[in-house]
């Protein structure tokens, strides 16, 4: 009796195919396995050992099958840098895949790191040297697409009283007049006053304008007995101290 050899199908090899739970299942637990390795790094080594990538995935939250990681860093080459990526547009970032909850989680660590500086101001010594105001100049105003002039109150201790930004303008200055500032400084019983304001071209080299406010500033001042200290000029890369170039 002739037997039918079997067809082409029957003799195919069991196949196994993953399940798509299974998978998800299985990127998500190397997603918890990336971040958590990140965290303990940080709490073993401080967060100064970690990445730009690893700090980043920190803060950005899981969504789906998208790493932390791996989105962390495909933003960081479209933007080219931490600094590129925290002053990008809210709706340009969310093409990329930044989520609101990413987004959001963004700016309020830049924010808190701005707001440590001023407190190093408000409880910290007198303010002896510049550098601690420089660094909290340079992060308030440096990616500003305009120009801010404002004030650093000082009391007769050289202690911070208040930060406050007097005037705004646009791209090429800001229309400054000493008697709204002279004003601020009586209104917060100010000894001293610190000057400055932002360049968004990113040079920092003061103008022949800028001398010239300043003069007028200092004169106006003197007139309530209120001590210009110096003024700072941001830019991208430096912060330039009048009084440390004897423009004062």
């Amino acid at each position: 009796m002739d037997i039918a050899p079997s067809s082409s199908a029957s003799l195919r090899p069991f196949q196994i195919i993953a399940s798509p739970t299974r998978s998800m299942h299985t990127q998500r637990n190397a997603q918890t396995f990336l971040c958590n390795a990140a965290r303990s790094r940080l709490l073993e080594l401080g967060a100064q050992a970690l990445s730009d990538v690893e700090l980043l995935a920190i803060l950005l939250p899981s969504r789906g099958r998208n790493s932390p990681h791996a989105l962390a860093a495909d933003l960081l080459t479209i933007y080219g840098s931490l600094r590129g990526l925290l002053v990008a547009d809210r709706h340009a970032a969310r093409a990329h895949g930044l989520t609101a909850a990413g987004y959001t989680s963004l700016q309020a660590a830049l924010e808190l790191a701005r707001r440590h500086y001023q407190e190093l101001m408000t409880c910290g010594p007198a303010l002896t040297g510049p550098r601690v105001v420089r660094e909290f100049l340079r992060m308030r105003l440096r990616d500003l697409p305009h120009e801010v002039f404002g004030v650093l109150h000082l009391d007769n201790r050289n202690r911070f009283i208040c930060y406050k930004e007097l005037f705004r303008g646009t791209v090429d200055g800001a229309n400054v007049h000493p008697r709204e500032v002279v004003k601020d400084a009586l209104a917060h019983n100010a000894a001293g006053t610190i000057l400055f304001h932002n360049h968004p071209s990113g040079v920092s080299e003061p103008s022949q304008a800028d001398e010239l406010i300043t003069r007028r500033l200092k004169e106006a001042l003197a007139l309530v007995d209120v001590r210009l200290i110096d003024h700072l000029i941001v830019g991208d890369a430096s912060v330039e101290s009048f009084a440390e170039r004897g423009l004062l």
